[in-house]
């Protein structure tokens, strides 16, 4: 695996719950791609969950991945969490049901194709791509009003 892409992920909700948005801009040899979508009735942590399930599954083919997001939910599940989660049968220590565990699910599907270094980024903090991921989440969920 010695190519490298680098996504960029963001969420939008414009209620919690309420009409949502996703985004992901993928960078690869020089070439940026920019994907996005909406879900009528959802809420932030699913659209940011699904915005890295959505990047990740772009790519054709395994890969070294750099993955920026600014949800510290996704961050800290994928990193901290989820091995648990999986070895409790997708309960919390708490032995209650993991929420979002679809989208979970799904994610650690798309992460076993990859090699991925996850980077979480301040939101709203002027990083460049994830200001213009923001934009393109708040748009999708926007385009359902």
């Amino acid at each position: 695996m010695s190519t490298s892409v680098t996504i960029h992920t963001d969420g939008s909700c414009l209620s919690n719950p309420g009409p949502g948005g996703w985004a992901a801009i993928l960078n690869w040899r020089g070439t940026e791609k920019e994907l996005s979508g909406s879900v009528a009735d959802t809420t932030n942590n699913r659209m940011e969950l699904q915005a890295a399930i959505e990047g990740l599954n772009a790519l054709s083919r395994p890969m070294q991945v750099e993955l920026h997001t600014d949800s510290k939910y996704v961050m800290n599940g994928v990193t901290d969490w989820m091995a648990r989660w999986k070895a409790n049968g997708w309960r919390t220590a708490a032995k209650k049901p993991v929420a979002n565990q679809d989208l979970w699910e799904q994610l650690d599907a798309a992460t076993q194709r990859h090699q991925i270094t996850w980077h979480w980024v301040k939101g709203h903090a002027g990083n460049e791509l994830n200001e213009r991921c923001d934009v393109l989440a708040r748009s999708a969920a926007e385009s359902l009003k």
